[in-house]
């Protein structure tokens, strides 16, 4: 496996680090398929309360790196390829397995922020980046389409105007119009700071509530009114017994 991902533990946070600085962590097919694995190593700590995303080196991520990817065709068809039970690829798994944790993941951008990189960090909950910062739906530079979760995430954060604007043209924005059309949540001359205040933050709320609250939104955010209210009822009853529950106890 790559060995261009890192993960590390500090106190009730995660950090996953992409690691390639000298390629501007231009994403390979082994950095997607650890991306993956680490995922799930954090999935089931409930230790840890939120995840932050970073790049090492003087970007993000440059996205995925074309040359080395296509020099072995056999590798891509054989990632493209979803597995049955999870209803993703590799590469859009790299991205959606930050959508399936319970805890709350933070992107922090600098530098590039282009093609899969992209889809990557809108795959996280919140975006927090520099002003320096550059992004761009690069996809189309190559003939190609967004297909990491990108179609899925950008509809839930721009309008379709934008997001065709965006994919049409694979033009590079900056930070600024990138916080106007809802791509970032902040703008910030220290991200990682700021993301390691809100982590911060969030550990004092029940982790019950904050998973919840993050599969009530993603399950419901394109529902029908009937639909997510059934969700809304289906995530709430668990925390209301498991709240009558601790009461039980305590009163005894």
């Amino acid at each position: 496996m790559s060995n261009n991902v890192s993960l590390t533990f500090e106190g009730t946070r995660a950090y996953v680090a992409l690691d390639r600085p000298d390629k501007h962590n231009g994403l390979t097919i082994d950095m997607l398929n650890e991306l993956v694995r680490v995922a799930g190593e954090i999935k089931d700590r409930s230790d840890i309360r939120a995840v932050i995303l970073t790049g090492n080196g003087p970007s993000f991520s440059s996205g995925l790196d074309v040359a080395k990817a296509m020099s072995n065709p056999l590798s891509i068809a054989a990632n493209f390829v979803p597995l049955p039970w999870r209803g993703t690829n590799t590469f859009q798994e790299a991205c959606w397995a930050w959508r399936r944790l319970p805890q709350p993941v933070i992107a922090v951008v600098h530098g590039r922020c282009y093609g899969g990189a992209l889809q990557l960090a809108l795959a996280a909950d919140f975006r927090f980046v520099t002003p320096d910062s550059e992004f761009s739906v690069m996809e189309a530079k190559h003939g190609l389409i967004p297909d990491m979760t990108g179609a899925a995430t950008l509809s839930r954060l721009v309008g379709i105007d934008h997001a065709l604007l965006l994919t049409m043209t694979a033009d590079p924005v900056d930070a600024a119009y990138a916080q106007r059309i809802g791509l970032v949540t902040e703008v910030c001359a220290d991200p990682r700071a700021e993301a390691e205040k809100l982590a911060d933050r969030i550990a004092t709320r029940s982790p019950h509530a904050v998973a919840s609250a993050k599969r009530l939104f993603d399950r419901s955010w394109e529902a029908s009114l009937r639909r997510t209210f059934a969700i809304e009822r289906a995530t709430q009853l668990p925390l209301i017994l498991r709240q009558a529950f601790n009461r039980g106890k305590n009163d005894k």
